[in-house]
């Protein structure tokens, strides 16, 4: 990591990267690998830092996500791309009489650093259900994703806490892992005829009811609790938070989110971008989930490396259009020159 008192001065950079997860760091590796100059500005905001592993990387399952981080910084500094942790208060785009692109990034400390693109990889937040105990458990035994912790809660008694439309979706996403699955109505929509017959047929309890707390005995989740007083013993519960992306930064260029609403209840949020990763921003490209509230570790990874890419091509694109024009110039001027007696 670069000393941050020691940036922030106007400096140039051919990329700044806003977020320093696995997308901003797969982004900067493809850059830093093109040899360009790399700038990632890490506001430390991971969303995974409370699980304990890592699942579904390939090479690298089971590995805490701070490992993992530490070998990409390594990795993107091993090639000369620069790291430092603050956060980006603002960026603006800078006015030009050509058709260059670029942007002052102003950072949290007050200082500043120039570039020519920007790659915005700075997350989301799960908005969780507001119930007591779900945050205190959150990322132990109070999960979302089957495919990040289905294995290591396998064949456990699951509690599906129901708070949206997706509430038998996850029930029956969950029975792979589990027989004994249990979908706690609480706020959940009522359920339609084919929906109780899918778990009925799944062998999944229904309990309905609202749910006022998660209960913990020794550090360790024990059950639920309704708002009757009746308790349910449960290992592990989850829950559908709304996944709402971290997208403050880019309102100062006019990007604003837009919302996934299933079934009237609105999901996530995410920046809109095509593709390869580019808003409608000349010079803006976003990555993970930012972008794609559904994206794992590894698919952020993925679309990091691909928007670190297309901006490389971006950049080439320029670079020849100004040598070309640098070359007509000369051309001209050789022309010119050679009428002189």
């Amino acid at each position: 990591m670069v000393d941050v008192t020691v940036l922030g001065r106007g400096e140039w950079y051919d990329v700044v990267v806003v977020g320093g997860g696995a997308a901003g760091l797969s982004g900067a590796l493809a850059l830093v690998r093109a040899r360009r100059s790399v700038l990632v500005v890490d506001g430390g905001q991971h969303r995974n830092a409370v699980a304990a592993h890592v699942h579904n990387y390939l090479s690298r399952d089971g590995a805490t996500p701070s490992e993992l981080l530490a070998a990409g910084r390594a990795e993107v500094t091993g090639y000369g791309g620069q790291i430092i942790s603050g956060d980006v208060a603002s960026v603006e785009r800078l006015d030009s009489q050509s058709d260059r692109v670029g942007f002052r990034v102003v950072l949290a400390n007050g200082g500043s650093v120039h570039a020519r693109r920007l790659l915005v990889t700075t997350g989301l937040v799960d908005e969780l259900p507001d119930v007591p105990g779900v945050a205190e458990r959150w990322g132990r035994d109070v999960l979302h994703c089957p495919y990040c912790h289905g294995w290591e809660v396998r064949d456990q008694a699951l509690g599906i806490l129901g708070t949206g439309p997706m509430a038998v979706h996850v029930a029956l996403l969950f029975r792979q892992w589990s027989a004994n699955v249990i979908l706690f109505q609480h706020t959940a929509p009522a359920l339609s005829q084919e929906q109780a017959e899918q778990l009925a047929a799944r062998g999944i309890t229904v309990v309905e009811g609202e749910v006022s707390a998660l209960e913990v005995h020794d550090d360790q989740l024990v059950g639920v609790r309704l708002r009757s007083g009746e308790f349910v013993p449960r290992q592990a519960v989850v829950v559908s938070p709304r996944f709402t992306a971290r997208a403050e930064v880019l309102r100062s260029l006019g990007l604003l989110t837009t919302d996934l609403e299933i079934a009237g209840s609105v999901i996530s949020s995410s920046v809109p971008a095509d593709a390869n990763g580019a808003t409608t921003v000349a010079g803006v490209w976003v990555a993970g989930n930012v972008s794609d509230p559904s994206a794992w570790v590894i698919t952020a990874a993925a679309s990091g490396l691909k928007a670190g890419a297309m901006i490389n091509a971006d950049l080439i694109t320029e670079d020849t259009a100004h040598a070309v024009a640098a070359l007509r110039a000369g051309g001209r001027a050789r022309e010119d020159t050679s009428h002189d007696a």
